[in-house]
């Protein structure tokens, strides 16, 4: 087990190594041999990091997409790493789609965002030639990207200013992603989500509403990268306010072991995947209503063993 976590902490730009593409490569190619089209680097905007991949599953048609952000500090990160990810997503009958986004130093805070939001609209508007359904649209991301995800549910002015109905989301996870992160860990964030009075409009715990789309968050108690008490302040804020939410915490999994997970080799590490699928199967059954006339998903604060 050391040995594969190590293997995966390279993968996912966790720590460096000379042989990174190799082992990167070692955690992916089970993903290769899945029953899917993938298909790479469609342009959703103009710009150079405006990209995402899509993974189809074979026979599904209307199936729920899942749109999936990664992680990487906001400064790091590519879709290519995430194969995996997409990989399972079809394995479960959704449309996966992985985005890239302009990164730091090149842009600051809210580019990115604005670059999630620019993908939701161009994924919703092309669902249903992939196969998916524009009508069941979830946001999905990991550390920086779960963070991103949080936001743009929470903080609708995003999806709005590019032009689309906030409501065209019908769910969000988020995996050990940054809501309630003041003050900054690192001095590069203060540049990066600068000047100060910018700050507040950084952290989705800030924007926790009633009529935001049903969160599943989910959180490793052994994570010491983005702390636990991240999931535990956005879940009360979304509890005060009313709002829809489910939270995992998973015992003895870090910040790598979450998104690992999903990976073929290590998905007995946690089962993510399995309240994942739950949770969009939940929401799927609930309908596409007006928001007053969904059923609350109910809140859940829970340990899993």
């Amino acid at each position: 087990m050391k040995a594969l976590r190590s293997l995966i902490l390279v993968a996912l730009g966790l720590t460096t190594g000379a042989c990174t593409h190799v082992k990167l490569a070692a955690v992916n190619t089970p993903a290769w041999f899945g029953d899917y089209a993938r298909i790479t680097d469609v342009a959703y905007g103009s710009l150079p990091a405006q990209h995402l991949d899509v993974y189809k599953p074979e026979g599904v048609s209307a199936g729920p997409v899942v749109i999936f952000i990664h992680g990487g500090g906001w400064n790091s990160g590519d879709k290519a790493d995430y194969r995996f990810v997409g990989a399972a997503l079809a394995e479960q009958g959704w449309i996966g789609v992985t985005i890239n986004y302009r990164l730091y130093p090149d842009v600051k805070f809210p580019a990115f965002a604005d670059d999630a939001a620019l993908a939701v609209k161009y994924v919703r508007e092309h669902a249903a030639a992939w196969g998916g359904d524009p009508h069941n649209i979830f946001l999905m991301g990991h550390s920086a990207g779960g963070h991103i995800a949080a936001l743009l549910a929470l903080d609708d002015r995003f999806l709005r200013n590019a032009g689309v109905d906030p409501l065209s989301v019908r769910g969000v996870i988020a995996l050990a992603g940054p809501y309630d992160f003041i003050p900054f860990t690192y001095d590069y964030m203060h540049d990066l989500f600068g000047p100060e009075t910018n700050y507040s409009n950084s952290q989705p715990v800030n924007f926790a509403r009633a009529d935001a789309p049903p969160l599943l968050l989910l959180h490793g108690l052994a994570d010491t990268e983005v702390l636990p008490r991240n999931t535990i302040n956005l879940t009360a804020a979304m509890k005060q306010k009313g709002g829809r939410v489910q939270t995992h915490y998973y015992a003895g999994v870090d910040h790598t072991d979450i998104i690992a997970a999903l990976s073929i080799p290590a998905r007995g590490r946690a089962s993510v995947l399995q309240d994942m699928h739950a949770f969009i199967n939940d929401i799927i059954k609930m309908g596409t209503t007006e928001p007053s006339e969904i059923p609350r998903v109910p809140h859940f604060e829970f340990v899993v063993d």
